[in-house]
Parts: C-alpha cells; structure tokens; sequence
C-alpha cells in the first residue's frame, strides 16, 4: 500500500510524516547528484588542482544558503552546518575527479 504524499501541515499520522520524508529525500538525492554533476564540470573546467579549493567562494555559497534559509524561515544555523558539510564533500569529490582525470 502506498501513503499519499501530504504536505506537513495536512500530515496526522507518522506513516504519512515519513512517506513525506522519504519521498522529499529521493529528490534530495536526485539534486545532490546533479550538484555533484556541476562538480565534475568543475573538476574538467579548472586547470590546475589549486584551484580546486576557493575558500572566498565557499564562503559565499554557505552565506547564500543561509541567507535562503532565512528568507523561507528555515533553521539558519542547520542549513549552514549542512552547507559546511555539503561544500567540503563537494570540494573532497572534485578533488578526487580531478585526480582521477588529471593525476
């Protein structure tokens, strides 16, 4: 049997609050991947392994994340402890596409 996927707000039972949640992290997942598509860009695009780490522009894309946070009255502080883990993930996977094309 299959939950009908709710909006939080129209969720009364855990069942439904974890099909929201589980569908929500397909997509999720389905984002991440093509985030770490544009990584792989980079990793071709940059032209030496220097370049790989730009802490001005990590810096940049964390503010952002925090500041959509804000705007859509997300927890600020999560968001940009999840930015944090998520850009240096990032940078770990362009390195080793780099390595890996380059090395």
């Amino acid at each position: 049997m299959t939950t009908k996927i709710l909006p939080p707000a129209d969720c009364t039972t855990m069942a439904e609050v974890r099909a929201g949640v589980d569908s929500l992290d397909r997509e999720l997942v389905a984002l991440l991947a093509r985030r770490f598509g544009y990584m792989d860009a980079a990793a071709r695009i940059k032209p030496d392994r220097g370049a790989v780490r730009d802490e001005a522009r990590k810096a940049q894309v964390i503010a952002n994340a925090r500041a959509a946070a804000v705007a859509v009255g997300a927890p600020e502080a999560a968001i940009g402890e999840l930015w944090e883990a998520l850009v240096e993930a990032s940078i770990a996977h362009e390195l080793a596409r780099f390595d890996a094309t380059r090395g």
